[in-house]
């Protein structure tokens, strides 16, 4: 990070001037007998963890006034979501000496569970309203493409390439782009935009069959645009979808490539510049110090934290689902990824720096969707001629490398691979009682839409309230 650097603690030396005695450390009621106040030793919040979710809180917080301490074990910001350099990566998958051919170590800011970002989706409105978008620069990506019949085809992103795509026969690219309008023009609170159809009872399946449009279509619609999971959502009332589809339509007219967006350098830049926030206003950051112990009074609320011979207390406790109690989250699955090394771009995107590939389930007989999307040089976070392609899903059946294979198949040569599999967790509780608040773990989906539902809990569960969302997604002020 550069520009003003967090209220990183560092241990101090102790020093003594002769014919003064040294000051004695404040005395906190709580705090027993032999134990030493961590940093400040009280505290409005603790925030465990430097992942986006953590950050965003803490940066949030610190900005209403709250006084936030916020702890890290790791020695770099981003926790699950860092950006590692060829060293870091290769170290923390023990996978050996790092080869020559890729090049220089500090070109590499490979993302541990790497995403892409809506361009006018809440994330973006999130940057906007911290102003956080004034310490990154972003780049869009390449182009969105959809599995289709087992090929590759671009999701189109223009009148001229929806006329020319495969994807669609002509009578079906028309019905395609009723469809669109409508979806389009549909304001919840404008009947004239309704057409006589109740989204809020009508469901998406019935809603695509009233404009003629095939399985097919609703398949590639609801998993490339609407950014669908799985099939549930069509026997739903279609209101959420139709949003979502306004959403990815809204960012993809910002930039006409594709709707996403990618920071410079790589994602680890988001949590550090929340955290850059959080310190602006008085927040302490503990880097490379693990928790002990969450501490909790008589009545099972969380007060503090315990990390060695140092305590702190707080009001509540904030943090990612790996620093608290087994029984205060549950599992909700696990998430396959896989980091790829490529020394091409990936096969049928037209030679695309980045991009972004989405593998409906059933296309490859999955319940859940594969994700593949690839990032270069050009976004600063590899050498030149090397392509970092990410495969991930959830899994299924407990195979690592069966789940993800359809999403490799479409890589071509892969000079390495690092693979993951990690349990997800979700808390189960809302921290109203316990004081403890804990976010959700990071789904295995390319883009932050789902991850943001869960912040924008987080904030409301925390704060009691919403976090004003009104803020128009590209109404970027003349310092950004």
């Amino acid at each position: 990070m550069s520009e003003e650097e967090p209220n990183t603690v560092a241990p101090e030396e102790p020093t003594a001037t002769c014919g003064e005695e040294t000051p004695k450390e404040p005395a906190f009621p709580w705090l027993p007998e032999g134990m030493e106040p961590l940093a400040d030793g009280e505290y409005d919040a603790i925030v465990m963890g430097t992942g986006l979710k953590e950050c965003v809180i803490s940066g949030l917080l610190s900005v209403q006034g709250l006084k936030i301490l916020h702890v890290d074990r790791n020695n770099y910001y981003g926790a699950d979501c860092a950006s590692l350099n060829l060293t870091n990566l290769y170290a923390k998958f023990q996978a050996g000496e790092v080869p020559s051919y890729l090049g220089s170590n500090r070109d590499y800011n490979v993302d541990l569970i790497p995403k892409f970002i809506m361009a006018c989706g809440n994330l973006t409105k999130m940057l906007l309203h911290t102003k956080v978008t004034r310490y990154l620069e972003f780049k869009s990506i390449g182009g969105s493409y959809v599995y289709s019949n087992k090929k590759v085809l671009k999701v189109p992103a223009t009148p001229e390439e929806a006329l020319r795509s495969p994807l669609m026969s002509l009578f079906e690219k028309r019905r395609f782009r009723k469809f669109l309008v409508y979806a389009d023009n549909y304001d919840e609170t404008k009947p004239q935009t309704h057409e006589g159809r109740d989204l809020r009872t009508m469901t998406m399946k019935q809603l695509y069959l009233e404009f003629g449009l095939v399985p097919a279509t609703h398949e590639f619609i609801s998993h490339a645009m609407c950014l669908q999971l799985d099939d549930t959502h069509l026997d739903l009332p279609a209101l959420s979808t139709v949003k979502q589809l306004q959403t990815y339509m809204y960012s993809l007219t910002r930039y006409g490539n594709s709707p996403y967006i990618y920071p410079i350098y790589g994602l680890g830049g988001l949590p550090e510049g929340f955290s850059r926030l959080c310190a602006i206003h008085g927040g302490t950051f503990m880097l490379n110090r693990d928790v002990d112990e969450i501490l909790f009074d008589d009545s099972g609320a969380a007060y503090g934290i315990k990390c060695g011979n140092e305590m702190a207390k707080a009001k509540m406790v904030i943090g990612d689902p790996s620093y608290f109690p087994r029984n205060k989250v549950r599992p909700t699955g696990q998430v396959v990824r896989c980091i790829c090394f490529l020394n091409h771009p990936i096969p049928n995107t037209n030679e695309q720096e980045s991009a972004q590939i989405i593998i409906p389930g059933p296309q490859v007989g999955r319940k859940n969707d594969i994700f593949v999307c690839s990032v270069s040089n050009a976004h600063n976070v590899s050498a030149r001629g090397v392509y970092i392609a990410i495969v991930s899903t959830k899994m299924e059946k407990g195979e690592p490398e069966q789940e993800v294979a359809p999403g490799l198949a479409l890589l071509g040569h892969v000079m390495q691979r690092f693979t993951t599999v990690a349990t997800t967790y979700e808390p189960v509780s809302s921290g109203e009682d316990d004081k403890c608040f804990i976010s959700s773990s990071f789904d295995g989906t390319s883009h932050f839409e789902n991850d943001c539902d869960d912040l924008l809990s987080l904030y409301k569960r925390v704060t009691g309230t919403e976090l004003d969302m009104t803020i128009n997604a590209d109404s970027v002020e003349p310092d950004y």
